[in-house]
């Protein structure tokens, strides 16, 4: 990726062709992959994890504990310190060195894994910038996705039996995928307001019929604001692992994430846009050693199994994430993280407040359980606000509920029925 270089080439196609628009960088070939990104980052957080352990283990042998145990068990580590002082800094010598070998292998592996994603795209029914929403076919009532900004689409379309929409297109439904697109100079200066009054409206009158408006992460939000405003194009609403109380669970880190928001201000002034790697520096401080850890286990999966391919499938995607424009950086972090305002009712899109109490339709919200990135304490308000509301919560993942191996039977099938019942 080149956040700050010249705008790149771009491929136009007419609404109805199956070609790809393709702005900003192709998805890597196989031995071109960019991730984990940023790289320098995850090793970083990889050495400072080993050398605290190893600086731990010296202190703790020379009978200097660095956390001071409760009283009950003062005694138990003194006699264990005492018995087992000289091995302790060798054997954790010898464990950090064995997890960062794994690290390394793990991600030499994927580099080298031989998989690329080659599922061509559907029909595209309405452009505008590098903006297309691409339909999928099926004769059932119409579901439009709309995805995160800072993602790409095709985690809903991620390959050949991997694919949401596709099984939904075989299941009665028609669904549409809003793919957002990499952001161009027009982009550049777009708020909120612009992107869910101005874009997501028009792509929804674009299908000629009222929709099921599922929304994905943050375009679960975009879509609460936009059902709002557009009754007459809405008629269901499906809001699938979407944040609503930021400070839920752990109000300082969300402070944290808007504090950092001047430490961005050279490069949102400089590019116009948040850079692909600002944005996964915010998602490591969510679980700063996962990637490290989930790697390390990559590592010694079998290249040719089906939970390698797809792993690797994830990853890939999850690499090849979209710059976010900059004045809606400004208002994720300043609004949503710092001041919380969708919970608190302060967030406005073109002047109206965004009131989920105010809708009257049918809506359901999926909560993962086990969600890192949105946390089930943040996504259960939204449910709770929301009149009438079906609540599911699958015992999964951010990711896995959409595309993960049990999708399937976390979000597909559910959602189906739940559409069919309407």
């Amino acid at each position: 990726m080149r956040p700050f270089g010249p705008a790149p080439r771009r491929r136009r196609c007419k609404p109805g062709h199956a070609g790809r628009l393709t702005v900003g960088p192709p998805a890597p070939a196989p031995g071109l992959r960019r991730g984990p990104r940023p790289l320098l980052l995850h090793l970083t957080l990889a050495m400072l994890r080993s050398n605290a352990s190893l600086a731990a283990s010296l202190s703790w042998s020379a009978g200097w504990p660095t956390s001071k145990p409760r009283p009950e068990e003062a005694a138990a580590l003194a006699a264990a310190i005492a018995e087992r002082a000289g091995a302790l800094p060798g054997a954790v010598l010898e464990e950090t060195l064995r997890q960062d070998t794994a690290l390394i292998a793990g991600i030499a592996a994927y580099r080298r894994h031989p998989y690329h994603r080659e599922l061509p795209d559907p029909p595209v029914i309405f452009v505008e910038g590098d903006t297309r929403l691409l339909d999928f076919g099926g004769a059932g009532p119409p579901v439009l996705f709309v995805p995160s900004l800072i993602n790409r689409a095709y985690v809903l379309d991620l390959a050949p039996g991997r694919s949401m929409m596709r099984w939904l297109a075989g299941r009665g439904l028609r669904p549409l995928l809003l793919d957002w697109g990499w952001p161009g100079e027009t982009e550049r200066q777009f708020t909120l307001t612009d992107y869910i009054a101005g874009r997501l409206e028009r792509a929804l009158a674009a299908v000629g019929a009222p929709v099921v408006l599922a929304g994905y992460c943050m375009g679960g939000l975009l879509a609460v604001a936009a059902a709002q405003r557009r009754p007459d194009l809405v008629a269901a609403l499906a809001l699938l692992a979407t944040p609503w109380d930021f400070h839920a669970g752990d109000p300082e880190r969300a402070q944290f994430l808007a504090h950092l928001l001047p430490l961005f201000e050279p490069a949102l002034g400089f590019a116009g846009t948040l850079p692909v790697d600002g944005l996964q520096l915010l998602f490591a401080m969510l679980d700063p050693h996962g990637i490290a850890g989930k790697y390390r286990d990559f590592g010694r999966l079998d290249p040719a199994s089906a939970r390698a391919t797809l792993f690797v499938a994830l990853e890939d995607w999850l690499n090849d994430g979209v710059p976010l424009a900059a004045p809606v950086a400004r208002e994720c972090l300043r609004d949503w993280y710092g001041a919380n305002a969708p919970v608190c009712g302060a967030w406005r899109v073109a002047g109206l407040g965004v009131d989920p109490a105010a809708l009257r339709l049918p809506v359901f919200v999926a909560v993962p359980a086990r969600d890192r990135i949105v946390p089930p304490e943040s996504a259960r308000p939204l449910a709770a606000a929301l009149p009438g509301a079906t609540l599911h919560q699958p015992r999964a993942g951010h990711i896995g509920m959409a595309a993960g191996a049990a999708a399937e039977s976390a979000l597909w099938r559910p959602l189906a029925e739940w559409i069919a019942g309407l």
